[in-house]
C-alpha cells in the first residue's frame, strides 16, 4: 500500500487557456430536512436537523438507533423499493424547472453520481420478495421514461461521486460536446451498509457531530441533488444561480478506507489553481465533515496546510450535522447550499459542535446562522473511500 498520494484523472471545469464560462442555471434537491432546494436551505439556516429514530430497518438488530431519513414511506411504515429513483427524478425536475427547461430533456446529457444506486430495492426484492425490476437498478430506465433522456451516465464513486460527475459534465461542456448538462447525485440507506457501519463504530453515535472532540462516528442520511450547468455563451440571458470556477478530482490510492491529508490537500490546491484563486480569496468552505474519527482530522489537517496563515479568514460549515451523510449525493448537495449561501449571505451552522478538534481550532466554524456581506467565492469538499477526492470552487453570479 503506497504512502504517497498518486494523483491521477485530474479534471477541471476551467482550463487556464480558452476556457468557457460555465454557469449554474437551475438547482433542485430532496433531503430529510426538506423537499426542495429552498426548503432545505431554510431548514439548514435555522439549524433544523433531520435526525430521527431509524425507520428503515428493525432497530433491534443494531446498536446505532438513528439516521437522517426522508419520511416518505407508505402509511404502513414498511420500506418500499424505488425511493432513490423517485428522489432523483424529483430533484432533476426541480432543477430543470428552475432553469426553464421543462421536462423534455432528450437532448441534454444527464450525469449521476451515486454510492449504491438502488441497492436497497435489490435488498427488498431478494429478501422480502418486494416487486422490483432489476432493470431499474440503472437510473437511465426511469430517466428515459420521465424525461425522454437518451444520454445518461451513472458513476458509482463513493462519497465524492456527484462532484466527480460534475467534473465530467464540465468537461463535456468545455469540449463542445454539449451546451447544457444536468448533473445529479442520489443515495438511500441500505441495510447492508448500515449494518457494516454499525459494526465499525467504537461507540454507537446518536448524532453526527463534525469536527467535535466528542464525535463518535458517521450516521447516514438520504437525499438527492441536481444542477443544470450551461456554457454562458449559450445561456441566452436566462437567470444564473452562480458560476463554476473549477472542479478538481484525484485519487491518492492511499488506503481503502483511511483518508490521506496529502491527497486531500493536493485536490484543494488544484481546485484553487485552476480557478485562478488563492486561499485568501475564499469566503466560505463547505467542509466534507463526516464526523468520523479519521476523516475530520485528515480534512482539517489538509485545509489548515493549504490555507496556512489565512485559515481563519473564510467561514466554514458542515451540513452533514443536519442532513447526515448523504453519500454519493453529498458533494452536490453542499454545492447547492454554497450557491444559495453566497447568493444571499446566509451561512448555515454546524449543529452539535461544542469543542473543535485541535486541527480545526483556528477555523471560523459557524455555530449559529451567520450572515456575511457580499460573499463571492465558496469551496466545496467531497472525499470518498479509496482516496477519491473532489473539490469545487463556485462564484456568486454577477449582480
Amino acid at each position: 500500500m503506497t504512502t504517497e498520494p498518486q494523483a491521477f484523472a485530474q479534471s477541471r471545469s476551467t482550463p487556464s487557456d480558452g476556457a468557457p464560462d460555465l454557469v449554474f442555471t437551475g438547482i433542485g434537491a430532496v433531503a430529510s430536512v426538506g423537499g426542495s432546494a429552498d426548503e432545505i436551505f431554510q431548514a439548514l439556516c435555522a439549524g433544523r436537523s433531520g435526525l430521527a429514530e431509524l425507520r428503515s430497518f428493525d432497530r433491534g438488530r443494531y446498536r446505532v438507533q438513528h439516521a437522517y431519513e426522508i419520511d416518505d414511506r407508505p402509511e404502513s411504515g414498511a420500506d418500499a423499493p424505488g425511493r432513490a429513483t423517485r428522489w432523483l427524478l424529483d430533484a432533476i425536475a426541480e432543477a430543470a424547472r428552475d432553469a426553464g427547461l421543462g421536462e423534455d430533456l432528450a437532448g441534454i446529457p444527464i450525469l449521476i453520481g451515486t454510492g449504491l444506486r438502488e441497492l436497497r430495492s435489490a435488498e427488498l426484492g431478494w429478501r422480502d420478495g418486494a416487486d422490483f425490476d432489476l432493470a431499474r437498478l440503472h437510473f437511465g430506465t426511469a430517466l428515459r421514461e420521465r424525461f425522454g433522456a437518451v444520454r445518461t451516465y451513472t458513476f458509482s464513486n463513493a462519497c465524492s461521486a456527484s462532484l466527480y460527475a460534475l467534473a465530467l459534465g464540465s468537461d463535456l461542456l468545455a469540449a463542445g460536446e454539449a451546451e447544457t448538462v444536468i448533473v445529479a447525485g442520489v443515495d438511500t440507506l441500505t441495510e447492508s451498509m448500515y449494518g457494516l457501519l454499525d459494526r465499525v463504530h467504537m461507540e454507537a453515535p446518536d448524532q453526527l457531530r463534525p469536527f467535535d472532540r466528542e464525535r463518535k462516528g458517521v450516521l447516514m442520511g438520504e437525499g438527492a441533488a441536481a444542477v443544470v450547468l450551461r456554457r454562458a455563451d449559450s445561456n441566452g440571458g436566462a437567470p444564473v444561480r452562480g458560476r463554476l470556477r473549477s472542479v478538481a478530482v484525484n485519487c491518492d490510492a492511499y488506503h481503502v478506507t483511511a483518508p490521506d491529508p496529502n491527497g486531500i490537500a493536493e485536490a484543494v490546491r488544484t481546485a484553487h489553481r485552476e480557478a485562478g484563486v488563492k486561499p485568501e480569496d475564499i469566503d466560505l468552505v463547505m467542509l466534507h465533515g463526516t464526523g468520523t474519527l479519521l476523516n475530520d482530522e485528515a480534512e482539517a489537517t489538509a485545509v489548515g496546510e493549504v490555507f496556512g496563515s489565512h485559515v481563519s479568514r473564510p467561514l466554514m460549515t458542515a451540513i452533514k450535522s443536519m442532513t447526515g451523510h448523504t453519500s454519493g449525493g453529498s458533494g452536490l448537495l453542499s454545492l447547492i447550499v454554497a450557491l444559495q449561501a453566497i447568493e444571499g449571505g446566509r451561512i448555515p451552522p454546524v449543529v452539535g459542535l461544542r469543542e473543535p478538534v485541535a486541527e480545526a481550532e483556528s477555523f471560523r466554524l459557524v455555530r449559529d446562522e451567520q450572515r456575511i456581506a457580499e460573499p463571492l467565492l465558496a469551496q466545496v469538499d467531497a472525499f470518498g473511500f479509496g482516496g477519491v477526492n473532489a473539490v469545487a470552487i463556485v462564484e456568486r453570479a454577477a449582480l
